[in-house]
């Protein structure tokens, strides 16, 4: 069974009062809270495990470097992803976006080819693509979505054409919730001859993520949002393609030979990872994704989709109150505007009374300007979140009713 709140004594932040009042965490979408097994593991490395990787012949260096890699090979069974060599750690999820603009793109674009990117994306999958077409002239295409935020295939189809060499789209929007058809998609850019790259940051969160099923090529997510630690992300892409790009950084650990007229790297992934890597955090995020998977993804989509049923209702419910984003099966991610209420003053308010929402544009402001606004409330789920967390956040805007 999913006990959701047995699950919630796991994360030590959720037990504590806002101003007195529950902890009522709706900012999930933004950055994830954290169990206390990825503290803990944290903590221990910190306290009596830490060393670098890859280059000791001691036994602190030797025991970190392989439970570094054991979090390489977790993320691959999170993802089932054909080897570990597939899984390169980043910074976050926009330095994954970037590593491939920065390597597949520099490399394969020219003049004449074009890039597919959907309305809905989030600035990490817009502006490196916007960066790199001034750079090398090739068109950036922009295929729209519907005005309740739903995905049209037609839209995609339409803009698909034989000078596309790269579809890079979101697998849930950050700001709509709206969840795009990546296995569908991927098989129709495959047979433009394109490349298909997926930003699941907003996904991995929410649903279970199979790369081989979905036949994408590149996936990125953030360790953050799927709560781990800050500072790791994850790209995945398929071997053969990692292995034709060149390294995005340079420096120690990616090479293979040094000499002062020459240098030859290293294969995928270490190529990707010049440095001392985020160890302590790859390892956390190993720690988190195990802790997902001992939950079940398929438990965890189950109670946030009835989550999302409830929500919709509760919220359509109160006076004044617009709901952005709309699609069918969407996921936990509620974008709203409420008459005569700014955005800001609303989250004021809802703080007051220990309800914590995010307010803006949610890093996707031509997103939320297509959709008619220049700022959005935004109320965004976890696998520890409740009906109970629903209610307190509609009694704090009914509350706030009464303040305008």
């Amino acid at each position: 069974m999913y006990d959701v709140n047995e699950i919630r004594k796991d994360f030590p932040v959720l037990q504590e009062l806002v101003n007195g009042k529950p902890n009522t965490f709706l900012d999930s979408g933004a950055s994830a809270q954290k169990p206390r097994c990825v503290i803990s593991r944290m903590s221990d490395i910190y306290t009596r495990e830490y060393s670098n990787v890859h280059r000791g012949s001691y036994l602190l260096s030797e025991q970190i470097t392989w439970d570094y890699e054991a979090a390489r090979r977790t993320v691959r069974k999170f993802l089932n992803a054909k080897s570990e060599k597939e899984i390169v750690f980043t910074r976050n999820a926009t330095e994954s976006i970037n590593l491939v603009a920065a390597a597949w793109g520099r490399k394969n674009l020219k003049k004449g080819d074009e890039v597919l990117i959907s309305e809905a994306e989030h600035h990490a999958n817009l502006v490196p693509w916007q960066m790199l077409r001034d750079e090398l002239g090739f068109s950036l295409k922009i295929f729209k979505i519907a005005d309740d935020g739903s995905f049209v295939w037609e839209e995609f189809a339409e803009n698909l054409t034989a000078n596309t060499k790269l579809v890079a789209v979101t697998a849930m929007s950050n700001v709509l919730g709206t969840v795009f058809p990546i296995k569908k998609m991927a098989a129709a850019a495959h047979r433009h001859g394109a490349l298909l790259l997926a930003d699941a940051c907003q996904f991995a969160v929410h649903h279970k993520v199979d790369v081989q099923d979905l036949d994408c090529d590149f996936l990125a997510f953030s360790g953050h949002k799927t709560y781990g630690p800050t500072g790791i992300g994850v790209l995945y892409g398929k071997y053969d393609i990692l292995a034709s790009m060149p390294p995005y950084q340079t420096g120690g650990d990616m090479v293979d030979r040094v000499t002062y007229e020459h240098t030859t790297f290293e294969e995928p992934p270490a190529r990707f990872e010049a440095g001392t890597p985020a160890i302590v955090e790859a390892i956390g995020l190993g720690v988190a994704l195990e802790y997902m998977m001992a939950l079940g993804l398929e438990n965890i989509t189950a109670h946030e989709q009835e989550l999302v049923k409830y929500a919709s209702e509760k919220l359509s419910g109160v006076p004044g109150l617009k709901l952005i984003g709309t699609a069918k099966d969407k996921g936990g991610v509620f974008s709203f505007v409420m008459d005569g209420i700014h955005p800001q003053d609303l989250a004021f308010i809802l703080n007051k009374e220990g309800v914590a929402i995010r307010v803006g544009h949610h890093c996707a402001e031509p997103l939320v300007h297509r959709m008619g606004y220049e700022s959005v409330a935004r109320a965004t789920l976890g696998l520890y979140s409740t009906k109970e967390d629903i209610d307190r956040l509609v009694a704090a805007l009914n509350k706030a009713r009464t303040f305008f």
